[in-house]
């Protein structure tokens, strides 16, 4: 069942046993890190710190901290469920019967019911601080590493407009400075940097607002690779079934924010103004090196009458982020196969926390036929930022590791099967020797064909006779054994 709001899946949660209440006086600086990364490493449950020191807001962490409750807060029992859903609307075909068109009208429902919906105000601005009245020392905000360079939100909805008017919703680390001031921190490539380009291009602030705590599909859209343009509340409203309600801010009209938010902060980023942030501990398990971004005037702060202050830690993964980018992984392959149908599945596999590997399986149809899917996805996305790409014929289980790798060793030779390019990479590569580019591998473990040049014979892979397979697992059933 979708949920509205944070309150909504705490109490789911608790009723299931997944949330723990912590009564302990902690510190926000270097201690709720360490309880949340011993959660998150053991597979422990939320966590709700209700004694927080100097603040009065409860944080709440870990809500994202296991494949099945990040599972539960979408609304599925497997991330494969929306999956499902996406691939369906995606190979619709033109209704030809009117019993055709009678079955399309649920799904015709589903598709109007995504755009998001403007409401007047929402419980996200119960309370209101503007101007001097603005104190960002009031949120319980993390220090998470002791190298960090200082307070960070790290779980954010930052909500921006081109100077067109189109809209963005990013998840963002945030600097605080002092008590009306921070940095932020995006990537070159990111659409949240994009849009100030474009403003800063024109001499102009840019406004921002910046949604703390809330609905768990919203809180997860800005975390997808959405295309430029198009909004992430869209799909928020179909993960959770219904429309985002959209409130505008007090001091930044033009722009809108999840009327369910616990937390808002409205401000504006002035042109070519920079400001030394960081270092940061990232999720790559190393600390992000300081550099200069641009600088966040707070206008305001809004916030429900008791708020909940949610966040998250980054670091050596598992991390929340890691289940994540695996919905992310499974939710968006639909979109993946659209582009690139010969893809199987593929895994973006947790050692590589998302842009430095994935293992992709093609069903391979001519001569190099892996090398095109390698350039296709150097050429696509975010993923373009993957500096390790394997690939392997449609039989292989991606998701089986050892399995991958098992066909790497067995079918390379890698003065044949390697191919070397440069191209983009995530700015947190710090092996790189360049800012924002590096040289990449691919991985071609495919069977090779006689029209790859292969003039010895390939032998045949063990695969037992279905048959034979049914037959056994009824016997093994029958004998109290695992199949």
């Amino acid at each position: 069942m979708p949920f509205q709001n944070l309150r909504e899946l705490l109490r789911a949660y608790e009723e299931r046993g997944e949330l723990v209440r912590v009564q302990e006086r902690v510190s926000p600086i270097l201690e709720i890190t360490e309880w949340a990364d011993r959660a998150v490493k053991r597979g422990g449950p939320a966590l709700l710190f209700e004694n927080v020191e100097g603040s009065s807001m409860p944080v709440a962490i870990n809500l994202f901290g296991t494949y099945a409750r990040t599972a539960l807060a979408l609304g599925c029992t497997n991330f494969d469920e929306i999956a499902q859903e996406i691939d369906a609307l995606l190979h619709q075909r033109p209704p030809e019967t009117i019993v055709e068109k009678l079955k399309m009208l649920p799904l015709l429902a589903k598709l109007a019911n995504f755009p998001p919906r403007k409401v007047k105000s929402g419980a996200c601005q119960e309370v209101v601080y503007e101007g001097a009245k603005v104190d960002l020392g009031m949120l319980p905000a993390l220090k998470c590493w002791p190298g960090d360079g200082g307070r960070y939100f790290t779980l954010t909805n930052v909500f921006t407009k081109d100077p067109s008017g189109l809209p963005n919703c990013g998840m963002y680390r945030i600097q605080i400075f002092d008590r009306h001031t921070c940095a932020m921190h995006w990537h070159l490539h990111h659409d949240g940097a994009r849009h100030f380009r474009a403003w800063e291009a024109l001499g102009k602030r840019m406004p921002v607002a910046v949604a703390i705590g809330g609905d768990p599909a919203v809180i997860y859209a800005a975390t997808a690779p959405m295309p430029p343009g198009i909004d992430e509340m869209m799909l928020a409203g179909f993960l959770r079934k219904s429309p985002v309600e959209m409130a505008p801010c007090v001091s930044q009209p033009d722009l809108f924010v999840p009327a369910e938010s616990e937390i808002v902060i409205e401000g504006y980023l002035e042109p070519k103004e920079r400001r030394r942030e960081g270092p940061f501990g990232d999720h790559t398990g190393f600390y992000s090196l300081a550099d200069d971004y641009p600088v966040f005037h707070v206008t305001a702060v809004t916030h429900r009458r008791d708020p909940i202050y949610q966040t998250i830690v980054v670091g050596p993964p598992p991390m929340e982020d890691t289940f994540l980018g695996k919905a992310t992984e499974r939710i968006f392959l639909p979109f993946l196969k659209l582009t690139l149908p010969e893809i199987v599945d593929y895994n973006l596999p947790e050692f590589g926390v998302f842009h430095n590997c994935a293992f992709i399986a093609i069903d391979k149809s001519y001569p190099q036929h892996a090398r095109k899917v390698m350039h296709a996805i150097w050429g696509l996305g975010q993923i373009m930022f993957t500096k390790i790409i394997v690939i392997v014929d449609k039989h292989v289980n991606v998701q089986n590791e050892d399995e991958v790798w098992f066909h790497v060793g067995a079918n390379c030779d890698f003065s044949r099967d390697l191919e070397l390019v440069k191209g983009p990479t995530d700015v947190l590569d710090h092996a790189s020797q360049h800012y924002g580019w590096t040289g990449k591998m691919g991985i071609d473990a495919t069977k090779k064909w006689p029209d790859e040049g292969f003039v010895r014979e390939w032998p045949d892979y063990l695969v037992m006779d279905e048959a034979v397979k049914r037959k056994v697992a009824e016997q093994m059933k029958r004998a109290g054994l695992p199949v």
